[in-house]
């Protein structure tokens, strides 16, 4: 079952000034990524996020702060995800537990990533830093992509035995993930070929399906391995 891509916590009120910088934040996210940040006028964002153009500057001390509050934003949404989606940081138990952990994040990250609509400006703007990187993609790299990437070694790990820091285990988890991000970036190449209209909660558990499929094999071919090093 697919779970919502986040928890809402109960809405705290929020001042006029906070509100505006939010939907700055936000409005800087969408056409950055869409446009690019030499595309994307500070005139532009401001009626995007129906602001005061002079707001910029007061919030953020002008386009390349608001630049690096979105990558926070970025990093603030998807470590609550992956916080979710992991599970606590402390070591599984067991092979068992390690091996429901890593389905339950690979379902979630599903749920964010593929069925999300905030997550198509997230990567939209993740992409553009990925081709070229500026301070914003260190402050995503540093707050996500590797702390992120990092823990799901440690409990692939845990699951088969491998060590986490070895280049198999890495590339391993880069190409879990791998297969969910396809669904997001090409998106409209896969509403084509399946006849979907749109990739909702019964087409993205159709997604979890497969991929789980795909999680259970590699395992099962790891398991031979994990019980050797548990006889060592």
């Amino acid at each position: 079952m697919i779970k919502p891509a986040s928890d809402k916590m109960p809405r705290q009120e929020t001042s006029p000034a906070e509100q505006t910088r939010a939907a700055l934040v936000l409005a800087a996210l969408k056409l950055f990524g869409r446009q690019g940040f030499d595309g994307t006028s500070t005139r532009e964002i401001a009626a995007e996020a129906n602001a005061n153009i002079g707001s910029i500057a007061y919030h953020f001390g002008g386009k390349e702060g608001l630049r690096a509050a979105a990558a926070d934003h970025i990093v603030e949404t998807i470590q609550a995800i992956a916080g979710q989606a992991i599970g606590p940081a402390q070591a599984p138990s067991t092979p068992e537990a390690a091996r429901a952990q890593l389905s339950a994040a690979l379902e979630r990250m599903v749920g964010f990533i593929v069925a999300s609509p905030e997550a198509g400006e997230i990567v939209q703007f993740v992409l553009r830093e990925l081709s070229h990187p500026t301070a914003a993609l260190d402050r995503i790299y540093a707050g996500v992509f590797e702390p992120t990437h990092r823990r799901l070694c440690q409990v692939w790990e845990q699951a088969t035995g491998e060590p986490a820091e070895s280049e198999a285990t890495k590339l391993t988890v880069f190409t879990l993930i791998g297969q969910v991000i396809y669904f997001r970036i090409g998106r409209e190449a896969v509403l084509r070929r399946m006849g979907w209209r749109e990739i909702g909660a019964a087409e993205a558990a159709k997604v979890v399906a497969v991929a789980t499929n795909n999680l259970e094999a590699m395992l099962g071919a790891r398991k031979p391995a994990a019980r050797k090093e548990g006889k060592r």
